[in-house]
C-alpha cells in the first residue's frame, strides 16, 4: 500500500470522514454501514468502500465499519497520531484566528510560535504566546522543532518567507497567501487561497440562478 498512488479526491474526503467519525463517537455510536454514512457524507456508498479498500477496506460483510476503529484508521493514514508544531507568520486578523482555534490541538497540532513584522503586534500575546519578531525565526528554529508554517501575510512577503523557512529545514506549509510558492520539491504545501474559494462558490452560485 506505501507505493499505492492515492487520488487527490480519495485524499480530500479522508478528512470528512475523520470529522462524522468523530461526531459519530461523541454521540455514543459504534457501527455505521456504508449505506447510512452515505447519507452524511453525501457520498454514494460504493464510492465509499471504494475509498476504503484503497487501505484495505476496514468493513465487515453484515456487519459494517466500527466506528472506533475506522476513526482510528483513517487517523493513522492522515498521520494524526503524531504530533506536530506550527508557527504561524503574520497575526494579523486571520493568524489571530488559526492562534485561537481549539480544535487544533485536539488533532495534534500545537502552535509553538507567532510572528510578525509590524512592531505594534510584536511583544503583544494571542492566546497565551508572545508574538515574536521575524528576527527571531533562526534562533526559535534551532531551539525547537517546527513541522508546519502557516503563511498569513501579504503575498509579497510569503514566497521570501517561506524560503527562508525551508532553508531551516520547515518541511511543510499552510499557505494562505494569494501566491503560489516556489519551494524545493520534497516541501509539502497546502494551498488555501480564500479568494479562489470564494469565487468558486460564486460560480455554483450562478449556476444554480440560470
Amino acid at each position: 500500500m506505501e507505493n499505492k498512488k492515492i487520488s487527490s479526491a480519495v485524499v480530500k474526503r479522508l478528512p470528512r470522514y475523520y470529522r462524522y467519525l468523530s461526531e459519530l463517537l461523541e454521540n455514543g455510536i459504534d457501527r455505521i454501514s456504508s449505506q447510512e454514512l452515505s447519507k452524511k457524507m453525501k457520498v454514494t456508498a460504493s464510492q465509499i468502500r471504494q475509498d476504503f479498500n484503497n487501505f484495505g477496506g476496514f468493513g465487515q460483510q453484515g456487519y459494517g465499519y466500527n466506528v472506533s476503529f475506522l476513526h482510528d484508521e483513517i487517523g493513522k493514514i492522515l498521520g494524526l497520531e503524531h504530533n506536530y508544531n506550527v508557527i504561524i507568520i503574520g497575526a494579523g486578523n486571520l493568524g489571530q484566528a488559526l492562534a485561537n482555534y481549539s480544535g487544533f490541538v485536539k488533532r495534534g497540532f500545537r502552535i509553538s510560535g507567532i510572528f510578525d513584522i509590524n512592531p505594534m503586534v510584536v511583544g503583544k500575546e494571542i492566546n497565551g504566546i508572545k508574538v515574536l519578531p521575524v528576527e527571531n525565526l533562526e534562533a526559535f528554529t534551532r531551539e525547537q522543532p517546527v513541522h508546519i508554517a502557516a503563511l498569513t501575510l501579504p503575498k509579497d512577503q510569503a514566497s521570501k518567507i517561506a524560503g527562508r523557512l525551508a532553508e531551516l529545514e520547515v518541511k511543510a506549509f499552510w499557505n494562505f497567501a494569494s501566491t503560489d510558492l516556489n519551494l524545493p520539491e520534497h516541501v509539502v504545501v497546502e494551498n488555501v487561497h480564500l479568494a479562489e474559494s470564494l469565487m468558486r462558490l460564486s460560480y455554483k452560485l450562478s449556476e444554480k440562478n440560470g
